[in-house]
Order: C-alpha cells, then sequence, then structure tokens
C-alpha cells in the first residue's frame, strides 16, 4: 500500500472541491457549498500492481484562508493547482499559488494543473496550449478537466500516481509513493 498526501488547492469557485468530489464519490452537485479552511477525503485505487492510497486536503480559496494553506503542503507527495478555463484572471493567479507552494512546500512535491470547466469551450477564456505551455515550464502535470462530466478526473490521479517518487530502496520493486511501514514503540521513562 502506497500513501500519497495530496493538497487541492486554487482560487474560489473554479471546481477544487467538485473535482475531489467527482474522484472520491464518483458524483457531481451543482450545488456544492464553499470549502470552509479545509476538507478532507480519501480514496485508495489500483495502480499497477499497488494500491494507492490518496489523503487529499482540499484546502479553502477564500482570502481569508490563504494563511492556512503552508500548513497544508508540509508532508504532501503532491498538490493540484486548479483554474476555471473560462476565467483568465484565476489562471493569471496560478503563478502565485505556484510560487507559494515553491516556497513552503516539499522540495519534490509533485505539481499537477489542472483547467477545470473544459466543458464549457464555449465561453474559454485560457487557452489550452498556454497553460500547457506554463505547465511545462514549471514541470508540472497538465489536464483539463471537467467535474461536471467527468472528463480526464481519473486521468488526472493516474498521472499524479505514476510521479510520485519511490522511496522503496529496493530496485526490484516498481512500486510509486510512500511505503507505509510500523514505526517500533518507544517507551518514555520520567525521572521523578
Amino acid at each position: 500500500m502506497c500513501l500519497c498526501a495530496l493538497r487541492v488547492m486554487k482560487d474560489t469557485g473554479v471546481g477544487k472541491s467538485s473535482i475531489v468530489w467527482r474522484f472520491v464519490e464518483d458524483s457531481f452537485d451543482p450545488n456544492i457549498n464553499p470549502t470552509i479552511g479545509a476538507s478532507f477525503m480519501t480514496k485508495t485505487v489500483q495502480y499497477q500492481n499497488e494500491l494507492h492510497k490518496f489523503l487529499i486536503w482540499d484546502t479553502a480559496g477564500q482570502e481569508r484562508f490563504r494563511a492556512l494553506a503552508p500548513m497544508y503542503y508540509r508532508g504532501s507527495a503532491a498538490a493540484i493547482i486548479v483554474y476555471d478555463i473560462t476565467k483568465e484572471e484565476t489562471f493569471s493567479t496560478l503563478k502565485n499559488w505556484v510560487k507559494e507552494l515553491r516556497q513552503h512546500g516539499p522540495p519534490n512535491i509533485v505539481v499537477a494543473i489542472a483547467g477545470n470547466k473544459c466543458d464549457l469551450n464555449d465561453v474559454r477564456e485560457v487557452m489550452e496550449k498556454d497553460a500547457k505551455d506554463y505547465a511545462d515550464s514549471i514541470h508540472a502535470i497538465f489536464v483539463e478537466t471537467s467535474a461536471k462530466n467527468a472528463i480526464n478526473i481519473n486521468e488526472l490521479f493516474i498521472e499524479i500516481s505514476r510521479r510520485i517518487p519511490s522511496t522503496d530502496t529496493n530496485p526490484a520493486s516498481s512500486g510509486k509513493g510512500f511505503k507505509l511501514r510500523r514505526q517500533p514503540s518507544v517507551t518514555k521513562r520520567s525521572c521523578c
């Protein structure tokens, strides 16, 4: 079993929670409430010959919760930064989120950029090529998604599974992610 701690972050209204809900529950709620602070969900999926357990922190996009975001970066194996393809300003602020993630997150964190709402292509403001070029420039995964129509949601998480580095020192193992190991218990004694 591999454990993949994951953060989903970005501005309000881009579909972060809908992407997570679609991945975990395979459903879509057009009236989903905005995330307050952060919400937590898990899902275990088969990847090649291993089970990968995603521990997903869906962080709020509102400015008043932005100061909390760095505490969710620590220990994360991956982060998904979401923008809305129909709102140029959400793509413009994406670079600030990437900068913050690079400053406060682990150095080897896998970054994925998801252009959500690709089902609304007729009102697109962000060109796919521009977003892909940016993602390539920062060595990030790039996927356009639609939580509403279940487009590329599973593919996004499969690509994250593929890129999470193995911490297994056994070269014969092809597993990705973090191996779960039981820590020996330590008995603490107090003096006096």
